[in-house]
């Protein structure tokens, strides 16, 4: 018996189309209106607000019969389209989301066609993802035995970090007797510029917030090393056990780079553990230009990054690698009857990513990463992250040669933190005229940058992380924000 079932009949109850050639036409309409798309971003406004009506659509009951495809995909074109967050529009630099990619989109339809759970089993969507696992390795200098797994995104990788970096600390039994038997009182350490994900990874992980330790930084905005140290030997000194350093590879505000070789050697010296938080700046280590700004984070113990930033890949696509894939694979294998491994058939070729993450039902992000990969190359994005940068400097220059913008912080990498400040504003003046600004750009549909605070001034912070961002686009977020923002300071004065 061969289990083909060639002449068997179809089940009537299957969510397959009864004319596949009415539904081959209808997904030809789909991709070529995403195509479309893509293709006239510039035509668009970057980012405007959803009518009432658009959202009130949105309350319906839950459908009970079937609705027509052709219909549905009509109400995506006039009621989900045009509203979106505007990441993929080079006018888009608020926050730090990559742009997408033509190709990445055409790699998540074939994803979804093969509908895989790459949580586990002998399947090839496992080795795209371990090849992915290796190019990692290879490029940020890790050992043959270091393991890597796809996850949501940074803050789920750095979660991941802080669990094997306290296991690795307190053994095996942790996992039975948890926390609340250990006599160890665990701290870590970041700086006061780091993602507020790593806090809520210390809140997750059940060691609390209390136990992070935010390590002041420089007039660099980097994290001090010197304070650091001596943060370190104060807990000691009071009794608590150190265990992790967390550095950031592109801090959230400014874009900074801590000193990752001074932290590798307090990490080694204290015996602790080093994670680096790299969600998009890791990813300049494909970049020969940019790669020098990350020495030292070939020293670390796991990094955590996103795909789905600099490298332009859909979302989501989060990765976080392990330089030690044996502490990585202790902190999450588990053995269950239903999870049985075996030599041959669809049970084999163990370990799984479900062994290294609290995943077990995962989609196939590994493909849309690996065709990007694979068609552009790491050198062409290399060259596309970098150009990233130059675009940051070319929007500094601009901002540093204009009396009326006040720079906040230099451009290490790609974000620029900057505010309008006209004559005799006083700082909670600037703050409510610079925050008014950015609504206005957003709602003008010009540019989307975000604000954020440097040094106790809000600020107007634009994120260049987008591919199709260039110096016209950021020439014209400034003469916008030269215009709005002389019109609106005339408004306060008078």
């Amino acid at each position: 018996m061969t289990g083909n079932a060639v002449g068997a009949v179809p089940n009537q109850d299957s969510l397959d189309p009864a004319d596949w050639t009415a539904l081959r036409s209808q997904g030809h309409r789909m991709l070529d209106d995403m195509f479309d798309y893509l293709a006239t971003l510039r035509e668009r406004p970057v980012w405007q607000p959803a009518p009432d009506a658009v959202r009130g659509r949105f309350s319906q009951d839950l459908p009970r019969g079937a609705s027509d495809l052709g219909e549905i995909h009509a109400r995506f074109m006039s009621e989900i389209l045009p509203y979106g967050v505007g990441n993929v529009h080079p006018g888009f630099m608020g926050w730090v989301q990559g742009g997408g990619t033509a190709v990445g989109m055409l790699a998540e339809t074939l994803a979804a066609g093969l509908n895989a759970n790459v949580g586990g089993r002998n399947q090839i969507p496992l080795e795209v993802e371990r090849q992915i696992t290796r190019w990692m390795r290879d490029l940020f200098g890790f050992p043959e035995s270091a393991s890597g797994v796809f996850v949501t995104g940074t803050s789920m990788a750095n979660l991941i970090g802080v669990l094997v970096a306290s296991r690795a600390r307190l053994g095996a039994q942790v996992r039975s007797k948890g926390l609340a038997a250990q006599a160890q009182r665990l701290v870590a350490y970041t700086s006061v510029s780091a993602h507020g994900c790593v806090s809520q990874a210390m809140d997750l992980s059940g060691l609390g917030t209390d136990a992070l330790r935010l390590i002041p930084i420089g007039a660099d905005f980097r994290m001090q090393p010197q304070a650091l140290r001596a943060a370190i030997a104060a807990d000691r000194q009071a009794g608590c056990t150190p265990f992790l350093i967390v550095g950031s590879a592109g801090t959230v505000d400014v874009g900074a780079v801590d000193p990752l070789s001074e932290l590798a050697d307090i990490a080694r010296q204290e015996g602790m553990w080093l994670h680096v938080d790299g969600a998009f700046g890791a990813m300049a280590m494909l970049s020969p230009e940019l790669a020098p700004k990350l020495a030292g984070i070939e020293r670390a113990d796991s990094i955590a990054f996103d795909f789905h930033k600099w490298v332009q890949v859909p979302y989501d696509a989060g990765f976080v690698l392990v330089r030690d894939g044996q502490q990585h694979l202790d902190t999450f294998a588990a053995d269950a009857a239903y999870l049985k491994r075996e030599t041959r058939g669809i049970a084999g070729d163990s370990p799984w990513p479900c062994d290294f993450g609290p995943d077990l039902s995962r989609g196939f992000r590994a493909l849309k990463t690996w065709f990007t990969l694979q068609v552009y190359g790491a050198d062409a994005l290399g060259r596309s992250i970098a150009n990233s940068c130059r675009v940051a400097r070319h929007l500094e220059a601009r901002v540093r040669a204009e009396p009326l913008f006040e720079l906040l912080a230099p451009a290490s990498l790609n974000i620029v933190c900057f505010r309008y400040l006209p004559a005799g504003f006083e700082t909670e003046q600037a703050d409510q005229l610079n925050a008014a600004i950015v609504v206005a750009l957003h709602e003008a549909g010009v540019a989307a940058p975000s604000t954020t605070t440097v040094d106790g001034k809000l600020v107007i912070r634009a994120a260049i992380v987008n591919h199709r961002t260039g110096t016209a686009d950021v020439d014209r977020l400034v003469d916008a924000v030269l215009e709005i923002g002389q019109r609106m300071a005339a408004q306060v004065a008078r």
